[in-house]
Formats: structure tokens, C-alpha cells, sequence
């Protein structure tokens, strides 16, 4: 299955900021970009950090397998081992996790590695990786 690049625009505070946490951190390609935006590649996505300062951010949470997981929230659904390799680069980095890298649903069909951060302007992020890719839809 061929799967078509999203587009995600969402705001930030800093540009500066921006271009170190995803181009330096998560090591995002940086593509165009003017005086108030930047676009990333993210895993062939294409996310575009829009200058918004001020930007009320209003935070929920939902409740999942124990965890008090932030909404609203984004992110990629990575290979296993490159999401063991974003962890420890994250970790090494010091970055503060909203939720530690950890597995959540063992021995379920929807078992999976995830884990939350948020970036410079307060946007929360999941990475996550399926113990069964292919029951990334799993219902039971």
C-alpha cells in the first residue's frame, strides 16, 4: 500500500526555535520556508511551522491505558527500530517527556511503543511503533 504525504500547518512562537527542535532534533529536512513559516519534511510528511505568537493553547487530556495523553496531538508511526533510535536520541538529548517511551496494550493486537514531547511552542508530539504493523487498525 502506497500511502499519500499529509500536510500539517500548526503555530509557533519561535522560527529559530522551531528550525533547531525539528530540523536538529528529530532531524526534519527543511524545505521552503519565508519570513513567517518553514516547511519540514517529517518522514515524508510535509509540516509547515507557522509564525503565530500568542496562539492560545488549550490543552485536553484523555485517559488511555493508564496514561493521560495530551490532545490535540501529532506525530509518525515508525518502523520499531527507528523509534527505539528517536527515543534514545531524545533521551540523550534531555528532552522532558509528557510520557516516557513505553509500551502500551502488551499482548494486545494493538500493542505498541509510544511516547509524548512537546515542542518549543508547547505543540504535543507522539511517535509511536507496532509490535504488528500491520494491525495498526486492529479492532480486537
Amino acid at each position: 500500500m502506497t500511502i499519500a504525504p499529509f500536510h500539517l500547518a500548526f503555530p509557533v512562537d519561535d522560527l529559530a526555535a522551531a528550525r533547531h527542535f525539528y530540523g536538529e532534533l528529530l532531524g526534519c529536512p527543511e524545505g521552503r520556508s519565508a519570513e513567517h513559516w518553514v516547511d519540514f519534511d517529517l518522514y515524508g510528511h510535509q509540516i509547515v511551522a507557522h509564525l503565530a505568537p500568542g496562539t492560545a493553547r488549550s490543552r485536553a487530556t484523555n485517559p488511555v491505558d493508564g496514561d493521560d495523553v495530551p490532545v490535540p496531538h501529532f506525530g509518525v508511526v515508525l518502523p520499531m527500530a527507528d523509534w527505539k533510535q528517536l527515543a534514545d536520541r531524545l533521551a540523550k538529548a534531555g528532552v522532558d517527556f509528557v510520557i516516557a517511551p513505553t509500551v502500551r496494550f502488551e499482548g494486545q493486537p494493538g500493542e505498541q511503543a509510544t511516547m509524548f514531547f512537546l515542542d518549543p511552542a508547547g505543540n504535543a508530539l507522539e511517535f509511536k511503533a507496532m509490535a504488528d504493523p500491520a494491525k495498526l487498525f486492529a479492532r480486537d
